[in-house]
């Protein structure tokens, strides 16, 4: 072999292995010394076996991966090959073999030193995996999350038995939920509450916990009823739970809600609404009630004033309660919000169908509206239909 041959050969970041018909290694390039330690002379023979394999089953496994090859007449479609070598310092390096055949039946393997783009996939692997892992585990955190939320909502069978109809339609944006609904009986008197909370997924969700706890306090505990002394005692209980005080920057932490309180003795309806309407369809007509300019929460140094309105229950009346995320959902062609307007036509669209029916159309209407877009924000439609 020549001077600038054997140059070349010592240089290359490749090996060359020539085998011969009987298996024997008789070559092997001098750039065996650089990529493994070996000099070629300990590699001839059944060396390379040997010396480049710890394992004698994976020596043995390589024999027969030669002899197969060997016997075959042209390698033209043998895919390229990964094979971990061991070093004469004990280390390991991967090498990518393509193969080819020389006269007399010789086996030429050309192996390239693939080691460090090895290390970075498994590198990435192991980055991936980890991440998978996590990501596994912030999910199931979630999903236990969410069934800790579920478990704080009122059963649908409290409000389904005071009403001729009703239907919940609640859709979290993510696995938790900012939205939450709230229903008491006490005498004859029944409280809804539909409320939506800062932000969305965990701290929407944390703020619903908080809410759950001082509706609880406000409405059975204090058993305060009428609707906007409610949004009064919430927005002192809101501060002390978040411990606001002078000392303490204010945040914005804070829940928009709309309470109505039936009393079915006296066959009315109070309502308050902390920047939450509510809607009632009677006699195929929309009567919106506005709710207060305020959230319960920081508003700067605003002094807010809540008002209660009453409204005399007819039979077949339904009234409506809802968060702002069917109305903000982006899509339609022109990809912008479906709007107060247009939810407010649907409802009226709809009136000839039972409640059950309303919602599974309310849930159809949006997915058409939206098409591929994300869902915007929690979602949450109660709709009550008076007996």
């Amino acid at each position: 072999m020549s001077t600038i041959t054997q140059t070349v050969l010592e240089k290359i970041n490749s090996l060359v292995v020539v085998v011969n018909s009987s298996g024997k290694v008789e070559y092997v390039s001098p750039s065996s010394k650089r990529i493994l330690g070996f000099h070629p002379e300990q590699l001839m023979g059944d060396g390379w076996y040997k010396l480049t394999r710890d394992n004698p089953i994976d020596r043995k496994q390589l024999k027969k991966v030669v002899d197969d090859l060997l016997q075959q007449e042209k390698l033209t479609d043998i895919t390229p090959q990964e094979r971990l070598l061991k070093t004469a310092s004990g280390g390991e390096r991967w090498i990518l073999w393509n193969y080819s055949k020389g006269m007399f039946n010789k086996l030429i393997a050309i192996g390239q030193d693939i080691s460090e783009r090895k290390r970075t996939e498994q590198s990435f692997a192991e980055n991936h995996n980890k991440l998978k892992q996590q990501n596994k585990d912030l999910f199931d955190s979630l999903r236990y999350a969410s069934g800790i939320q579920n478990s704080i909502l009122p059963s649908f069978d409290k409000i389904d038995s005071r009403f001729s109809e009703a239907f919940i339609f609640y859709s979290p944006k993510d696995v938790v939920s900012g939205d939450y609904y709230f229903f008491h009986q006490q005498k004859n008197k029944f409280t809804v509450a539909a409320v939506d909370c800062t932000g969305h997924g965990v701290p929407g969700a944390l703020m619903s916990v908080i809410a759950n706890g001082i509706l609880k306090e406000v409405i059975v505990n204090k058993q305060i009823s009428e609707p906007s002394e409610i949004l009064y005692a919430l927005e002192d209980e809101l501060r002390l739970a978040l411990n606001h005080d002078n000392s303490r920057q204010e945040s914005y932490d804070g829940m928009d809600v709309a309470i109505g309180v039936f009393d079915f003795e006296k066959n009315i309806i109070s309502y308050s609404g902390a920047f939450r309407p509510m809607i009632l369809v009677r006699d195929e007509k929309i009567i919106e009630f506005a709710g207060n300019r305020f959230p319960i929460g920081f508003y700067g140094d605003v002094k807010k004033e809540f008002i209660t309105i009453q409204e005399e229950l007819k039979s077949g009346d339904t009234f409506y309660f809802y968060t702002d995320g069917y109305c903000d959902q982006f899509g339609g062609e022109a990809e912008k919000k479906f709007t107060r307007k247009r939810f407010k036509e649907l409802l009226l669209s709809i009136q000839s169908m039972p409640l059950c029916e309303q919602k599974s159309f309310l849930k159809y209407a949006l997915n058409n509206w939206k098409q591929n877009e994300p869902q915007t924000d929690d979602i949450l439609v109660l709709g009550l239909k008076v007996k």
